[in-house]
């Protein structure tokens, strides 16, 4: 069954077109992944779609009476009002009713004879409320909420004192509300963490509804979608194939195309070379008949690469000075906000090489406690943090507070390269596809993915060897998350990176440090290596609630129970006593294998005595290997001994 048609669309502002020729037709059932660079019109092709834009050109069919949903990027959510009002406008035709019903009741109260007809018509209402599921209406809410992971205890707090997490969630649950046969969903993964997302995913995998969705979130994609529809200049193309596979069959369809287009252009050149030395010979006729074929040839153009421009995004770090081997410690690291720890008594010891992703529902203390590692934790925390040797780090906060919205990209470079002259600066964030008139932009003009490559800019103008991000990927297209994966993965330094993007952590992370419902622990591997040893994650507890309630001295089980924890609570005291010895063996040997490679440096000639002290060298490397390797089992968890 059709649902939605689209044909010959065009839309541009200001004699700007940023699409045209575009055709899409929706079907029920239909699962598609709307995909193409910041900027090229996706959100502005959704409201064309909705009837919210006129197009330039073509024009939209929508079936009659059909129940669309949205969820916008930027949710419309008003700072008045209880959660519960606003997902209830989702319900629309029962609100109206349960409106004109209490308006009739206080007529007919304001009268001491009340008018039969209103009477009637109340009569009426009461019937239609019952009829059309109102007296469930509040169950039904409830039972939205949790399909959306939203907490029926928020339903009646206000809009404006909900975080971005629960706005998002709270408008994809006015969505579903409106019982919709087509949801269009515009980047619906903003602000959610990831089991939120995957929730999100299995939700949408079950909704009896056709689906269009415009995400950078590839693993979201993949698990949604069914088919793919690439959003160019000159046209919509569709593949019939999840996002990983479209990246496949674009690549070969672009090298398909592009071979075409160099074969007649060498047919071209060979049949003009032809011509010219023929017109004025015996085979004139013939250079005559092909001059004429090539008049009707039509000429391929190259195909349009719609990545292209979000590919020239260049991320180079700054050659830093070689670190220690350890790079940052934090020991008894705490944070409390609003009345509840977030996390207490956290160790946590980062070595060179290391790339972290911490990861755990929003809200659990991930930015708290990179804020805190960097440096800019709050006067009440906890711990100490002690950062190695030769360490030079750069905190990239997801708010981007380091940015001046009140100056231009220039003034942002200029505030911590004050040397480099403007044509210097335009050079330099030309790299960061910041070109013609964007480097003079007002900072608080730019879209949240021009924000973020201008912090990424100002960072990485400085020699770098400890990099503590927080979302960095936030606001980013697909190229850009991959171009700075790819510069990550070959980064020399440390990480410590907040994410909720599951490909990208994939792609970057050794270790995960996971806020799971017993605590916080670092993992070897990457996320997907962590899901599969995970158990089912819930909200991260209070380190009161991490140990339960204390047995009562009359109960057996509650006896054994506390001696279970006595006995934990021993082990893991050994097991923190062989760290800290084992952190200061490593300590000693690497200053010992500093001391031996600067000589080794600084010896000349004695070629048997720089072979002895090579054999040290190497011998003391393997030794501090091992030495490695027990402290991180021990870090796992495993056996002390």
């Amino acid at each position: 069954m059709m649902l939605l048609s689209a044909e010959g669309l065009s839309f541009g502002y200001g004699g700007e077109t940023l699409f045209r020729d575009v055709s899409l037709r929706l079907e029920r059932g239909d699962r598609v992944g709307l995909v193409a660079p910041n900027g090229a019109g996706k959100t502005t092709l959704l409201r064309v779609l909705l009837g919210e834009l006129e197009p330039t050109s073509g024009s939209v069919w929508r079936a009659p009476g059909l129940r669309v949903g949205v969820v916008r990027q930027r949710q419309d959510v008003k700072a008045h009002g209880t959660a519960r009002q606003w997902l209830e406008a989702g319900f629309a035709t029962l609100r109206a009713i349960r409106e004109r019903i209490e308006a009739l009741q206080r007529a007919i109260e304001d009268v001491s004879q009340p008018d039969a007809r209103s009477v009637a018509e109340l009569a009426e209402l009461h019937e239609r409320w019952r009829s059309e599921g109102g007296e469930a209406l509040n169950a039904e809410l409830g039972r939205i909420a949790d399909r959306v992971g939203l907490p029926q205890s928020l339903l009646d707090r206000p809009v404006g004192a909900l975080s971005g997490g629960e706005r998002a969630r709270l408008a994809i649950g006015r969505a579903l509300a409106q019982r919709p046969e087509l949801l269009l969903l515009d980047e619906p993964t903003n602000h959610l963490d990831v089991q939120t997302t995957e929730r999100l995913e299995e939700l949408l995998r079950r909704l009896d509804a056709a689906l269009l969705v415009v995400s950078h979130d590839r693993a979201l994609l993949d698990a949604v979608c069914t088919r793919t529809a690439e959003l160019g200049t000159q046209r919509l193309r569709m593949y019939p194939v999840p996002y990983s596979r479209y990246v496949e069959m674009r690549r070969e369809r672009l090298d398909r195309e592009q071979r075409r287009v160099e074969e007649q252009r060498a047919f071209v050149a060979r049949t003009e070379e032809f011509i010219r030395r023929n017109i004025n010979s015996q085979r004139t006729a013939q250079a005559r008949s092909r001059r004429t074929m090539l008049e009707k040839l039509e000429r391929l153009e190259s195909p349009e690469d719609v990545w292209a421009p979000a590919t020239r995004l260049a991320l180079r770090f700054a050659q830093a000075p070689r670190s220690g081997d350890l790079v940052l410690e934090g020991r008894g690291l705490g944070a409390r906000r609003a009345d509840r720890w977030l996390y207490r008594g956290l160790d946590l010891v980062v070595r060179r090489g290391m790339r972290i992703g911490i990861i755990g529902p929003n809200g659990a203390g991930k930015s708290t406690l990179l804020a805190q590692l960097a440096g800019h934790g709050a006067a009440g925390d906890e711990g100490t943090v002690r950062v190695g040797s030769q360490v030079h780090a750069a905190f990239l906060d997801q708010h981007l507070e380091s940015l001046d919205d009140a100056g231009s990209a220039i003034d942002e470079i200029r505030s911590v390269r004050p040397d480099l002259v403007p044509d210097a600066v335009r050079q330099y964030l030309a790299r960061f596809r910041f070109v013609g008139d964007d480097p003079f932009r007002a900072v608080r003009s730019l879209s949240g993915g021009e924000r973020t490559r201008l912090a990424l800019a100002k960072m990485l103008l400085v020699p770098r060897n400890l990099l503590l991000l927080d979302e960095p990927t936030n606001h980013l297209d697909i190229p850009s998350r991959e171009i700075l994966e790819e510069a990550l993965a070959h980064f020399v330094g440390a990480v410590l990176v907040a994410s909720h993007d599951r490909y990208f952590l994939d792609r970057v992370c050794t270790h995960v440090l996971a806020f799971e419902p017993d605590g916080v622990r670092l993992h070897p591997g990457n996320h997907a290596d962590w899901k599969r040893r995970a158990p089912a994650s819930g909200p991260v507890p209070t380190p009161r609630e991490s140990h339960g309630p204390m047995p009562t001295s009359g109960d057996s089980s509650g006896r054994d129970a506390h001696e279970a924890r006595k006995a934990v609570a021993r082990a893991e005291e050994r097991r923190r006593r062989s760290i800290e010895r084992l952190e200061a063996e490593i300590a000693r040997m690497e200053a010992r294998l500093g001391a031996l490679r600067a000589e080794l440096v600084a010896m000349q000639g004695d070629w048997e005595a720089i072979a002895a002290r090579a054999e040290q060298e190497r011998a003391l490397t393997a030794e501090l290997e091992r030495a490695v390797e027990r402290w991180a089992a021990l870090h796992e968890g495993a056996d002390a001994s």
